[in-house]
């Protein structure tokens, strides 16, 4: 019986290994590259990376052996050195891990690029370095691509033919891989031998193909149901995280709970911001300080806010500008000075929160703390995981919490780190009207003692006035009016503002003299208390502001008729018409807001109604 020679097979797998392991290394290393590259070019070195995966491989082999065969350079130097290359089992390494690194480049570079880039920004404003990001974030979250352009780049280098031929030859024993030893028992006429080999490279790729659907359907489950970490992986990460194997538990003992006691810092906060950079549409330029009290940016959606906090965390660049915090340079664009996140001391929450899917709550919360004594850190996480009343939850995972549980942990990772300053945007968007009740008591209770510097992004300026003492205005990246709130709502300095700040009557107006103004498109003459601005371009009321009177020999009082009603489960807003009565639904002038209560006593009254707009509630608006 002849012996049947299984060289072909050993050879096959010993080179698919060592090629994948290449691979796998060298794709991994340039897919991150690239997925952080923003220099010129990016398309052509991604076109030269991907390149073999579309050349046909006996050019793959002509390129190898101009840049390996004995008269190239490289190949004359290794032949100085006694190494020679070109037609041995080396040869078939390097050939086939030519052709699996783009497989193994492009899927992990996809796998990379699927990564919320909030999970990544947060990483870095937790202080932690590239490359336990990279580490305990992006690989982790990018599993299940590592793993599906592992196994496709094994199959890519066990069916490899044409360069591994070229540059390695078929030589039985040591190059002759399965693909070469059916090409050869082929066209020798041996096609049972063939067919043979055939069978195990097709029983080979199925085997590579339900490896690749089974990670793919654990990949949609993970996107439908949590996305938890193996037991030995969450021990591993609890090592790299807390520095121990076993699971954190909370301690019983007393910790620490107000601002007030924390060591941080010793004189009052400061924050000073003068930057520009360029965006679609407009420059961002703003220029503005702010102390310990919360500063809330309002403004409208694409005014610049988020990116502003962006360029505080370090998170954006500047195109110039300087950023100082409590005394120390941030970002300074004339003396080339601009700190990466992980040095700044900046906590950041952002709106969809970025917990870690994959941590625990209190591999969350500790993530920044890396840095500490493991003693020190479980103290630390125990004091925040009290503060926000997240005890017992320390075990789960973001995604069996509710979204409220969700936002304090958020905002407990981002003040464990005992940041100089907290950027909060946008925080209780994502929550229903119960929660972000709750949400903003805790929060306002935790600002009031935290001794740095706090920036609240909203859009609803209920929110801002409750928690911020001070607000600043954004429109179309500039600065349009700072200061307190009282100020900046009960007299906004332009028509702009006045809008931001919610107020919904407005007239174009003229001046009469120092105490009279014409309101032109309510068709009335105002006597106001305020001076006169000297550019006067409008009038406005607030809707809450405006009293019905029962007597029509007031002054600012005029006759009106109602237009149509909105109702909330509180409120009724009524849409009036002054002077005469309305011809159609949208004629009206003036929108009176009313709590249900006024509303009773009022709806039952003949027409007209007097409306009475009070002088000292004028506000009176340059353009």
């Amino acid at each position: 019986m002849t012996e049947i020679d299984l060289s072909p097979l050993w050879i096959s797998l010993k080179t698919s290994l060592v090629a994948t392991i290449f691979a796998f290394f060298l794709g991994i290393t340039a897919a991150r590259w690239m997925v952080n590259y923003q220099g010129k070019g990016k398309e052509i070195i991604d076109g030269i990376f991907t390149l073999p995966l579309v050349l046909p491989p006996t050019v793959i082999g002509f390129f190898l052996l101009l840049l390996l065969g004995r008269n190239s350079p490289v190949g004359k130097l290794l032949q100085q050195q006694g190494i020679n290359i070109i037609f041995t089992w080396s040869a078939a390494v390097i050939a086939a891990t030519v052709v699996a690194f783009p497989l193994m480049y492009k899927t992990v570079r996809g796998a990379f690029e699927q990564v919320d880039d909030d999970l990544i920004n947060c990483a870095r404003t937790l202080g932690v370095s590239e490359w336990k990001l990279f580490w305990l974030i992006l690989l982790p979250l990018a599993g299940s691509g590592v793993v599906a352009g592992t196994i496709l780049a094994f199959a890519r280098a066990l069916g490899e033919f044409g360069a591994t031929l070229m540059v390695a030859g078929s030589i039985p024993g040591k190059t002759q891989t399965i693909p070469i030893a059916i090409f050869f028992a082929a066209e020798a006429g041996k096609m049972g031998q063939a067919f043979n080999w055939v069978l195990v490279m097709v029983a080979i790729s199925l085997s590579a193909i339900a490896a690749i659907n089974y990670w793919s359907e654990r990949q949609d489950t993970k996107q439908t149901t949590q996305l938890k970490s193996s037991t030995f992986s969450k021990s591993l990460l609890n090592l790299l995280i807390f520095g121990q194997f076993q699971d954190f538990q909370i301690s019983n003992q007393n910790q620490i709970s107000k601002f007030a006691r924390s060591p941080l810092p010793q004189k009052p906060a400061e924050l000073l911001v003068n930057l520009q950079k360029n965006i679609p549409n407009f420059q961002l330029n703003v220029s503005f300080t702010s102390a310990q009290k919360p500063l809330g940016l309002l403004g409208a959606s694409g005014s610049g806010k988020s990116m502003t906090l962006r360029c505080l965390a370090g998170l954006e660049t500047p195109n110039q500008g300087r950023i100082v915090l409590n005394g120390r340079i941030l970002f300074d664009s004339q003396r080339k000075i601009n700190l990466p996140s992980r040095k700044r001391r900046i906590g950041f929450v952002f709106q969809n929160y970025a917990l870690f899917p994959h941590l625990t709550i209190a591999q969350n919360i500790a993530f920044g703390l890396q840095n500490l004594p493991p003693r020190e850190r479980s103290q630390r996480v125990n004091k925040y995981l009290k503060m926000m009343q997240l005890q017992g939850l320390e075990q789960r995972y973001p995604q069996q919490i509710s979204g409220g549980q969700q936002q304090r942990v958020a905002l407990a990772r981002a003040l464990a780190i005992e940041p100089e300053a907290l950027l909060l945007d946008e925080p209780l968007s994502a929550l229903d009207t119960y929660l972000r009740s709750q949400i903003e008591q805790l929060l306002n209770e935790t600002l009031a003692n935290y001794p740095g510097v706090t920036l609240f992004i909203t859009h609803k300026l209920e929110e801002a006035y409750r928690l911020c003492h001070n607000l600043l205005i954004l429109d179309q990246g500039k600065v349009i009016a700072t200061g307190s709130k009282q100020e900046i709502f009960e007299r906004p300095p332009t028509f702009k503002v006045a809008q931001v700040t919610e107020c919904k009557n407005f007239s174009h107006a003229q001046k009469i003299d120092s105490q009279r103004i014409k309101a032109l498109d309510w068709g009335c003459n105002l006597r106001v208390v305020e001076p006169i601005p000297e550019q006067l371009s409008c009038v406005g009321i607030r809707a809450h502001h405006l009293t019905f009177s029962l007597e029509s020999s007031q002054e600012n009082v005029f006759p009106c008729w109602l237009v149509f009603t909105s109702e909330t489960q509180h409120r009724v807003t009524l849409f009036l018409k002054l002077h005469q009565p309305p011809y159609d639904s949208q004629e009206y002038h003036l929108q009176a807001e009313v709590y249900k209560e006024k509303w009773t006593e009022i709806k039952a009254r003949p027409f007209p109604w007097y409306i009475q707009l009070e002088p000292l509630r004028l506000i009176m608006m340059e353009k």
